[in-house]
């Protein structure tokens, strides 16, 4: 079989905007990548409770999206950094990362924690921009619970 090589996009092929998605498109885009159904109205109101976010768009279609949410201060994390599976490994995790560490830098002051929970297989992404993998020597295992 062979392995078709996607080429990166032109950055005058999308627009990057500071802006929410709609919760249709946010519950569309969640359940394509395989994060299942969201209930839109708890998508609405997590979205409205966001720090930043950051939408790549193709004209009016969401490509791409990243949200920081936390208290603003101390506590930082990254969520829902999601690219539509047709347009993966062009770049687009890249430029929505880029934005939001260009917000975290102005954001989040010495002493302030940036946290995030990666998918499998995804480490290497994040592990570009200084975040650690755990458990590491200092750090322990990260834990979560889902409701």
């Amino acid at each position: 079989m062979a392995v078709t090589k996607r080429r990166k996009m032109n950055t005058s092929d999308y627009n990057v905007l500071e802006q929410l998605p709609t919760v249709e498109e946010f519950c569309t885009l969640r359940k394509q990548v395989g994060w299942g159904d969201t209930d839109p109205s708890l998508a609405e109101i997590s979205l409205t409770n966001t720090l930043y976010c950051v939408c790549i768009r193709r004209s009016s279609q969401l490509l791409a999206t990243g949200r920081v949410i936390g208290d603003g201060a101390m506590y930082f994390y990254l969520q829902d950094i999601i690219v539509d599976t047709e347009f993966q490994g062009q770049g687009l995790g890249h430029a929505v990362m880029m934005k939001i560490e260009t917000y975290l830098h102005q954001a989040a002051k010495k002493g302030a924690t940036i946290g995030l929970f990666v998918a499998q297989g995804r480490e290497a992404l994040y592990g570009r921009y200084g975040y650690t993998p755990r458990p590491s020597e200092t750090l322990g295992h990260g834990m979560c619970k889902f409701v």
